[in-house]
């Protein structure tokens, strides 16, 4: 036990069994930890709530056409920390329409050991789901973004998340596939928190959307002409507010690719 750190012998002999350095370093971490239990939103407790007929009867009515988006490309940018009913649902209901759809990850980028941070192997090649603020589950990305160029693909969307657009936002490939994506005038789609990330792309001036609640104002400062509705068209951008308005967004997309 000589050669333990006191920390790790206390978490691995009781407090009894070390010194009283070892017993400090235990009592302060105590201090400086938190319980572990965290809000969350199950996709069906989400579907199943009251007031969600809508967007429960949207996944659960077969689509009647599997074609109407046939021959469309969509890419999602998506990061660590994306609402997995923002991401899962569109990418769903536009597989059901026929689209090809690419999960797009920023390139793979560990943080400094000095972080403290654990990082998975599967992080290389998936990217972390979450429901509100649990972590759930992950999904394998395609392709990264210094790897597309805005010819490869017909629309883009990116759904939100709590930590998600925040990962996105500081990455320069993304941001400069937005931005290029944008002087293409082809669809760029954003749900919930990920508009921020349009923000930081500098495409907002003068452009009317919408976002999640908290970040509304974060818009009106990128320029923004803000309005608290489910869903905002103005040209090329798609913009939504909360996962209770994926149906809204979901086939503002179709509709608007649908028309090309």
């Amino acid at each position: 036990m000589k050669n333990l750190k006191p920390i790790i012998a206390a978490s691995l002999f009781g407090t009894t069994a070390i010194n009283a350095q070892a017993s400090h370093e235990l009592n302060v971490m105590n201090q400086l930890a938190t319980p572990s239990h965290v809000s969350v939103m199950p996709v069906s407790q989400l579907l199943n709530a009251p007031g969600n007929e809508a967007l429960r009867d949207f996944f659960f009515t077969p689509v009647k056409d599997k074609t109407i988006l046939k021959g469309k490309k969509i890419a999602v940018l998506a990061a660590d920390g994306f609402e997995e009913i923002e991401l899962t649902g569109p990418v769903w209901y536009f597989r059901e329409l026929g689209a090809q759809v690419d999960i797009i990850a920023p390139k793979f980028n560990p943080a400094p050991a000095r972080y403290g941070l654990s990082t998975p192997e599967m992080a290389k090649t998936h990217i972390m789901a979450i429901q509100y603020l649990q972590p759930v589950g992950w999904i394998k990305f395609d392709r990264t973004a210094d790897q597309i160029k805005v010819s490869d693909y017909d629309a883009v969307f990116i759904p939100g998340g709590a930590w998600n657009p925040d990962n996105l936002r500081y990455d320069k490939d993304v941001i400069k596939f937005i931005k290029d994506f944008n002087k293409s005038g082809k669809l760029i789609a954003a749900i919930c928190h990920a508009p921020v990330v349009l923000a930081s792309a500098d495409i907002l001036k003068g452009r009317k959307l919408t976002g999640y609640w908290n970040i509304q104002i974060d818009l009106k400062n990128a320029g923004g002409i803000v309005s608290d509705q489910p869903v905002v068209v103005d040209a090329n951008i798609i913009t939504s507010r909360h996962p209770i308005d994926v149906a809204d967004f979901s086939k503002a997309v179709e509709s608007w690719l649908a028309k090309k």
